[in-house]
């Protein structure tokens, strides 16, 4: 199916039924295919990929920070690398008081929160990168509005 190069509108005929612009060969385009760049879902996944810095990237290159969806992912990316670090620094805080006041079983409470965190904001962003590249929209329960928010 071609898609319009004007508004990247889906066409079924020769012209684009939201803008009104000819479509030919030449001007079709795949969906959500920036001007000599990626495609929107290869960005959004990328979002992920180092946390923070990659959403800001994306935040900052100049075809991608037009893209409300591509936005999201980028301050989705950087407020779950802003709660990992949080819960990095709560759980280790947590653990090693447990470890001081409780010999025994708190060592093993000091080694297996901080753990589990780290396990889980793992599996967190590995989920979000995979769906996000399928081209499926994942919103965190806390963090995903405060995204949304952002992205416009």
């Amino acid at each position: 199916m071609p898609f319009c190069s004007h508004c990247g509108s889906a066409v079924d005929g020769g012209f684009c039924p939201a803008c009104g612009k000819p479509i030919g060969a030449a001007g079709a385009s795949p969906a959500g295919t920036a001007a000599g760049g990626m495609a929107d879902n290869v960005a959004g996944a990328l979002c992920y990929l180092a946390g923070f810095i990659t959403g800001i990237l994306f935040l900052v290159l100049e075809p991608y920070n037009k893209k409300r969806e591509i936005r999201f992912h980028a301050f989705q990316s950087i407020f779950l690398n802003i709660a990992w670090i949080a819960a990095w620094i709560v759980s280790g805080t947590f653990a090693v008081v447990a470890g001081t006041l409780i010999p025994f079983i708190g060592s093993f409470i000091a080694a297996a929160i901080p753990s589990l965190a780290g396990i889980g904001f793992l599996v967190v962003w590995v989920v979000l990168m995979v769906k996000t590249f399928n081209g499926q929209k994942w919103v965190l329960p806390v963090i995903g509005p405060m995204a949304e928010k952002q992205a416009g």
